[in-house]
């Protein structure tokens, strides 16, 4: 897999966080998804994304706190990609290339 690009966060003051959980804030994961999508499409220009063929998310993503994505190669329409945060696992999944 290769990793590129700067670290990826959430804003503390994102719009989606009141209340996703109070005293214990949490990014929702689709906020993650969203910065993935983001991401892919400042590397790939080329290689537009018709949609997610699978999402695991593994561990919670406080606001502020960082994490790097690393993308496999692009196969058979698809990509592969694994976003990481302190050493451990945050999400892995496909997407699928239009």
């Amino acid at each position: 897999m290769e990793s590129e690009g700067k670290p990826l966060s959430v804003p503390v003051e994102h719009p989606a966080l009141p209340g996703h959980f109070p005293g214990q804030p949490i990014v929702p994961g689709v906020v993650i998804l969203d910065l993935l999508v983001e991401e892919w499409r400042k590397r790939r220009p080329d290689a537009p994304l018709r949609g997610l063929r699978k999402m695991k998310f593994i561990s919670m993503l406080a606001p502020g706190q960082e994490f790097a994505v690393s993308w496999g190669e692009v196969r058979d329409g698809k990509v592969t990609f694994t976003a990481e945060s302190g050493g451990k696992s945050l999400a892995t999944g496909q997407f699928v290339l239009a």
